[in-house]
């Protein structure tokens, strides 16, 4: 058993002082405040609970800043949208090979740690060859995303996606999506493909991913969610306008209202976005005990909108957060700008937070649940999560040193991290009781991301 000693440590019950980790097996084996020292490694600092990252598409890692320009308005609105990003998207997935994608993916996945993420749910959709063609092993790709986990650290919950169909009513894929699209027999193989490419990789989970409404018909999403009776089940839904519009004219009802009305939605479900929903979609969508999945970020380099996250939050809804298309990596700018998006909606201060107090810790804690909820490794999807015994050992700890925190105090750690600094205030982290970042740096950040550059050099 390893011993970890930290001068201040956030505990499920609030701010402990002196405490000591005990690490055995890739697990907090015990959790003592107010202890000593004495045959630990000690930090001084503030060690928090890693978060996890829930939502990743990790080849795009390669495209970022490749869409920042202004082109033609294709879509009809006279502006650049979500539809015209995701052109640009397939053109730069369509050179991809898998070397490509394990190079990209393990650069991603140290940024993650670097940033504070110990967990990442990766939904997977970049299944087959550039022409379209099943490689020699179908899961070629999901063993390339499992040997960046591998090589990193990063705690893996793999999430094939199920891509059927081009458009809402069985609309025939475009070749743009060929190398996405299975039926709903191969995607289970593919399925269990995945599990057998992660079975040698500690901690790692496998669930499924059918990729939003528009892209699987009614009855092969319930062939798929029948067949998998454990795990977690991520789906896009209701980011786009135009996506709501299209649902309603093919079935008369939104998104979010046709999911909870057709499926087993309950606390395996995590449903990506969520943009765009009326009040009722947001109570019954919160009773559910579906996680959120937010991506602030993206939906705002995207242009998708703002969650309705006040709302939903008194209804008791439960969120996490992830990096999507990976433009930028850092769990604390996720998490301020999901609190800035609701204080520009509303014009107000403190938006998210429940109760008197700090924003950022209650934030921040619903986020971890939420997270670990959503990739099985905590509430509703198994096991402790926190700085807990039985708990993943999954530590991050802050820097006294960065500017942002130099006078912090309990939930001035959170604040000063969340909202006045960034990466910089990470120091270190454990992943699985490992500690993969040192000084705010991954100990094997200099390799991977050589690798990295070489790869995107050759794309170019």
């Amino acid at each position: 058993m390893r011993r970890l000693w930290f001068e201040h440590a956030l505990l499920p019950d609030g701010w402990a002082r002196s405490v000591a980790i005990g690490i055995d097996d890739g697990r907090i084996a015990s959790v003592t405040p107010d202890a000593g020292r004495s045959g630990a490694d000690a930090f001084d600092g503030a060690v928090v609970p890693g978060l996890a990252n829930l939502h990743s598409h990790a080849f795009q890692r390669g495209m970022a800043g490749l869409t920042e320009r202004r082109g033609p308005a294709r879509d009809g609105t006279g502006a650049d949208s979500f539809w015209t990003w995701r052109e640009t998207m397939y053109a730069f997935l369509a050179r991809l090979g898998p070397e490509d994608v394990e190079a990209i993916a393990g650069q991603l996945y140290v940024e993650m740690l670097e940033a504070g993420f110990t967990s990442v749910g990766e939904f997977h959709y970049l299944h087959h060859a550039p022409d379209g063609s099943t490689y020699d092993d179908p899961a070629e790709m999901a063993t390339r995303i499992a040997a960046a986990a591998r090589a990193t650290g990063i705690g893996l919950t793999l999430l094939p996606v199920f891509y059927q169909t081009g458009g809402f009513g069985g609309q025939p894929a475009g070749a743009g999506q060929r190398r996405f699209v299975n039926d709903a027999d191969r995607f289970m193989d593919l399925v269990d493909r995945s599990r057998a490419a992660t079975r040698h990789l500690p901690g790692a989970v496998v669930g499924i991913a059918p990729h939003s409404l528009r892209a699987v018909t009614p009855e092969a999403l319930g062939e798929v969610v029948a067949a998998s009776p454990d795990g977690p089940i991520h789906i896009h839904v209701a980011e786009q306008v135009r996506e709501v519009e299209d649902c309603l004219a093919w079935s008369g009802q939104r998104p979010v209202e046709f999911l909870l009305e057709h499926q087993p939605v309950d606390g395996r479900w995590c449903l990506i976005h969520a943009t765009h929903m009326l009040p009722g979609e947001v109570r019954d969508m919160a009773a559910s005990g579906a996680v959120a999945g937010l991506c602030p970020i993206t939906e705002a380099n995207l242009g998708d909108g703002i969650f309705e996250g006040v709302a939903y939050r008194r209804a008791g809804g439960r969120f996490g957060v992830g990096s999507d298309s990976n433009v930028r990596i850092s769990a604390a700018e996720e998490l301020r700008t999901l609190e800035y998006g609701q204080r520009l909606r509303d014009r107000a201060r403190n938006c998210l937070a429940l109760e008197e107090g700090s924003t950022g810790r209650q934030v921040f804690e619903a986020a971890v649940a939420g997270g670990a909820q959503a990739l099985g490794r905590g509430p509703a999807g198994q096991g402790a999560t926190g700085l807990v015994e039985g708990a993943p050992a999954d530590l991050v700890r802050l820097d006294p040193a960065d500017p942002a925190l130099a006078a912090a105090r309990d939930d001035g750690w959170l604040d000063g991290w969340i909202f006045a600094g960034g990466n910089g205030c990470v120091a270190d982290v454990w992943a699985a009781g490992e500690h993969v970042v040192a000084g705010g740096r991954h100990v094997a950040a200099e390799a991977i991301a050589s690798r990295f550059a070489a790869t995107m050099r050759g794309l170019a």
